[in-house]
């Protein structure tokens, strides 16, 4: 029974904000207040520069990573796997540490699928990058990789614990992204590396 332990561990593992972390160690302003006020790394990187968005990305990365793979070590089950990674997913939503303010979630996501599957995540990844590289904005690179990422979990990492898992957390991405795709629509969204 102490297995079903690890989504709450998970989570509070993902209630430890990378990006507010990082601020204070390195002197910058709180990310939940300056720029888009999100506390992930593209907003960390306008204002901080791209060590403190490095640094950010990885601990969110890293967020997810752990506590799945600690969750495969311990548990065969898929379904204790896939919540454990959806617990660190949202401790980075809702970090019961920092007011329950946290980032939209898609690098914790991101760690866990790389975790929980490693070529679901690579595709993920793949998918960013190429929409990043080729619109240069994160908002819509994230908003492409969610919308496609049930389809790469159904195709590659199959079962319902894992499906169910991604259909959720993709429908919270794109919630979470609200405000970009309104801004995307109106042609008002920051491009990655503009202050």
């Amino acid at each position: 029974m102490w297995l079903y332990s690890l989504p709450v561990l998970a989570y509070l593992l993902g209630s430890v904000s990378s990006a507010v972390v990082v601020a204070r160690l390195m002197g910058l302003p709180d990310p939940r207040e300056v720029g888009s006020k999100n506390p992930g790394a593209t907003n960390v990187l306008r204002y901080g520069g791209k060590t403190a968005a490095i640094l950010t990305l990885a601990g969110d990365v890293l967020k997810g990573v752990a506590p799945v793979l600690i969750a495969r070590v311990l548990a065969a089950d898929a379904a204790i796997i896939a919540l454990t990674g959806f617990g660190a997913f949202l401790g980075h939503l809702f970090p019961v540490f920092f007011g329950f303010r946290g980032g939209k979630g898609v690098a914790t996501a991101l760690g866990a699928w790389l975790a929980i599957n490693s070529w679901v995540g690579l595709a993920l990844l793949a998918t960013w990058l190429a929409m990043a590289l080729l619109f240069r904005y994160s908002s819509l690179a994230a908003l492409t990789a969610t919308v496609v990422a049930p389809f790469y979990v159904y195709w590659l990492s199959p079962g319902p614990a894992y499906l169910a898992t991604m259909i959720v957390m993709s429908a919270i991405l794109i919630f979470r992204h609200r405000s970009n795709i309104r801004n995307l629509i109106a042609g008002t969204e920051t491009k990655i590396g503009a202050k």
